[in-house]
């Protein structure tokens, strides 16, 4: 038998799309109910005239396989969804290019203001919890929180994230350089594999990332160090420069390096801060 182009490329598909889908029910809920299934089909096959000939066992099985498709996608809703809204959320830098000046930079200027605040409530270990959203819409958490309409600045987070604030414990969670909500509640991670030391804000940071394409930044209230979540994992114990550069390069892909004097402006600002204070000490 001839193997046409059209075949390998099919197989090719297939392939991919396997693996794509055990990459995606790996170390989560999903991975023991696919063994399941794995060892019903095994039954199954055991059970058929061309095996061991269980006519009875065949006859029950074979009848549940006609409910077995439903089940499976009730069992794996949120997956499915999950991985649809991947699918349907990949940057296209091309349409990128045509945002807006005046979102870009509000966006711009809300990423410099976070990284003012974290830095800030960082040496004041204050818990933060901020939620850039991007392509993925979290109208859902937001209405779990307080609704808002405000531009970013780095008093407002502090105020926001004051530990006798009512709205303390929540996220805030971005949209296009503006926030929209305060005091979210976001969905933890299901992650049995992530470290015993990582609180419910860590854990709700990288929940939100497992759930969405957006980009988290958690400061810890215990140590003070600064994190960022994204797409499941944890980039811990990171310093303003890197959180700032981070910000950037997942916000503002098509900002190129030179154009981000903002950036520069910043580091300035903050290291001036700090000798500024040093200076006070002495």
């Amino acid at each position: 038998m001839l193997i046409r182009p059209a075949d390998m490329i099919d197989m090719a598909l297939i392939a991919f799309f396997v693996y794509k889908l055990l990459s995606l029910v790996k170390s989560t809920r999903a991975e023991n109910i696919l063994k399941g299934v794995a060892i019903f089909l095994l039954a199954l096959l055991l059970s058929s005239e061309a095996a061991l000939n269980l006519r009875g066992v065949n006859y029950l099985l074979s009848h549940m396989v006609e409910w077995g498709v439903l089940a499976l996608i009730i069992l794996f809703q949120p997956e499915i969804r999950q991985l649809l809204e991947k699918l349907g959320s990949r940057n296209i830098k091309l349409l990128r290019a045509f945002a807006p000046e005046q979102k870009v930079s509000e966006l711009e200027r809300a990423i410099d203001q976070t990284v003012i605040a974290c830095t800030e409530m960082s040496e004041s270990r204050t818990g933060v919890l901020i939620v850039f959203e991007r392509k993925i819409l979290l109208n859902d958490m937001v209405r779990s929180g307080t609704r808002l309409d405000a531009s970013v600045s780095s008093e407002l987070l502090k105020n926001i994230f004051f530990v006798k604030a009512p709205m303390h414990d929540g996220a805030v969670i971005i949209r296009q350089g503006r926030i929209l909500g305060a005091g979210c509640m976001l969905p933890l991670s299901k992650n049995v594999n992530l470290s015993r030391d990582l609180g419910m804000r860590h854990r709700a940071g990288i929940g939100m990332s497992e759930n969405s394409d957006a980009v988290v930044v958690i400061v810890s209230e215990e140590t003070g160090g600064i994190s960022v979540a994204l797409g499941g994992m944890l980039k811990r114990h990171l310093m303003p420069e890197t959180l700032s550069k981070l910000l950037r390069n997942e916000l503002m892909p098509q900002i190129e390096e030179e154009e981000a004097s903002p950036g520069t402006n910043l580091l300035g600002v903050l290291r001036g801060r700090r000798k500024g204070e040093r200076n006070g000490e002495d």
